[in-house]
């Protein structure tokens, strides 16, 4: 019999494996951006990972590239789906008895088949909010304190949200004499500001460049006239969002088409000032454009400033002409998405999760292999407790290599079980997490502080009668339930 190939274990590229340590992190993220939509209201939906493929088409050139597609076993054309808004707005149009407006959130992976960077991949995660239905821009609002809320709840403290509208790009092509015919390729590059520059987008939209690699990419060919008032446009005064508007008032006043946008933005400005929402947190920034071509007013994205490398993690915004597509009517909607790959990748570059393999709370170490059924049953007796027990089913019989094991896993609380313990009728539990916390500071302890050292040490371990045990290990997880999103 030939010999078996080994096969190379090996990932595919833009495809990533979440361990255990990283999978808990990401999983408490995505707890904490539900706990936050759920409190706006929003409700759960789950769709397909395929649709078909027709399903998917149409919503620009990028994105039909980015599709991945195939044929099914019946040989029908289906792909993978790119975002979970279609999929929302299939949904919307093939249940007419789902009430209106339809505030819903889903988190599921999507794909594209797009070039993979930092905190970019080809499957990856998103978490979005919608609602769909309404034309208010109370729900635009909604939208942009949930950006900001969630924020919050994850813990960061330097990231901006930004918000302008589509609209407000539709006057500026009228203020620039363009043809409305370009406005996907003038958005596009418009899109790119900020990684390229204002010089760069100038020589696309006129005669083209030629980028870091060597490739050429095609210019526009708008006129220098034209180019000049996108220029004027993007110099606009940033800060305050009052500044922003008085600003983009005075450059467009001549623009009849720019009343309703103007319009829009100061409900939202003015919104945001009643509601307390900081300015140096959620800025109206005329400059950001979206990417996809189905936004039809406001739109948001947010960034982590010190991570910008990673760009957009959050964003969205209202596309009222979406399930027009599957209806043949309008309905109005809005929402955003966040990344959630990208966001976590930012968030551990920034050293803001301590990884940890555990989901459990406890470990019940083996000390005396032949009395397993009453480690089993002391486990038994946790879990029915509501305490996330492990029993140590490795092959070490050393209590002290037990113990590293649990440390190694980030178990905060181990049980210890001798010949002594049984006698007895009692346990000893160890706060690894102090135990841990005093050997550090060990060497820094001066005179003063010893005595209150050495109090702390009498805490990490304690022996106590076998009924007590529940109570007591719950004691010592209490000392440690202030741990946040990256605990």
């Amino acid at each position: 019999m030939a010999e078996e190939r080994i096969v190379e274990p090996r990932l595919l590229r833009g495809f990533r494996d979440y361990l255990p340590a990283q999978m808990n992190a990401r999983n408490k993220l995505v707890a904490t951006i539900r706990q936050v939509y759920e409190r706006y209201g929003f409700l759960p939906l789950e769709t397909p990972a395929q649709e078909y493929r027709v399903t998917l088409m149409g919503y620009g050139e990028e994105n039909t590239k980015q599709i991945f597609t195939f044929q099914n076993p019946e040989e029908e054309d289906v792909a993978l789906r790119f975002d979970l808004t279609v999929p929302l707005a299939r949904v919307v149009a093939q249940y007419p008895d789902l009430p209106l407006p339809f505030r819903r959130y889903q988190v599921a992976p999507v794909w594209r088949a797009d070039k993979p960077d930092p905190g970019r991949f080809r499957e990856f995660l998103q978490f979005d909010l919608d609602s769909v239905g309404t034309s208010s821009l109370a729900a635009d609002v909604e939208i942009l304190t949930g950006m900001y809320d969630t924020l919050k709840a994850l813990g960061l403290q330097n990231f901006l949200v930004r918000f302008s509208s589509r609209k407000v790009l539709n006057s500026l092509l009228d203020y620039a004499g363009i043809s409305h015919d370009m406005a996907h390729g003038v958005f596009r590059v418009l899109d790119k500001l900020e990684k390229i520059g204002v010089e760069n987008v100038a020589a696309e939209l006129t005669v083209g460049r030629v980028d870091v690699s060597g490739d050429k990419i095609q210019g526009l060919g708008l006129n220098t006239k034209a180019v000049s008032r996108i220029t004027e446009f993007l110099a606009l005064p940033k800060g305050a969002r009052d500044q922003v508007l008085t600003g983009l008032k005075q450059l467009f006043s001549g623009v009849d088409s720019a009343a309703e946008a103007v319009q829009e933005l100061e409900f939202l400005c003015t919104s945001l000032e009643v509601l307390d929402i900081p300015e140096d947190c959620v800025a109206l920034d005329l400059s950001i454009a979206r990417g996809l071509d189905y936004y039809t007013g406001p739109v948001f994205e947010a960034v982590l400033n010190d991570a910008p490398e990673f760009g957009s993690v959050f964003g969205g915004g209202r596309y009222d002409g979406l399930v027009e597509r599957f209806l043949g009517r309008k309905i109005p909607a809005v929402g955003a998405s966040i990344g959630v790959d990208r966001l976590f990748a930012a968030m551990q570059k920034l050293g803001l999760f301590t990884m940890g393999n555990a989901t459990a709370q406890v470990l019940v170490t083996i000390m005396e292999h032949g009395r397993l059924a009453e480690y089993q049953q002391l486990t038994r007796r946790l879990r029915e407790a509501g305490i996330n027990t492990e029993m140590y089913l490795g092959e070490e019989r050393s209590p002290g290599k037990q113990l590293q094991y649990a440390n190694r896993q980030h178990i905060p609380v181990a049980i210890l079980l001798g010949s002594n313990e049984f006698e007895r009728g009692e346990v000893t539990i160890k706060d690894l997490v102090l135990g841990a916390s005093l050997q550090e500071k060990k060497k820094g302890v001066t005179g003063k502080d010893r005595e209150k050292y050495l109090q702390e040490t009498r805490t990490v371990q304690m022996t106590v009668p076998q009924a007590a045990c529940v109570d007591k290990v719950r004691e010592v997880l209490a000392r440690h339930n202030g741990s946040s999103l990256s605990s």
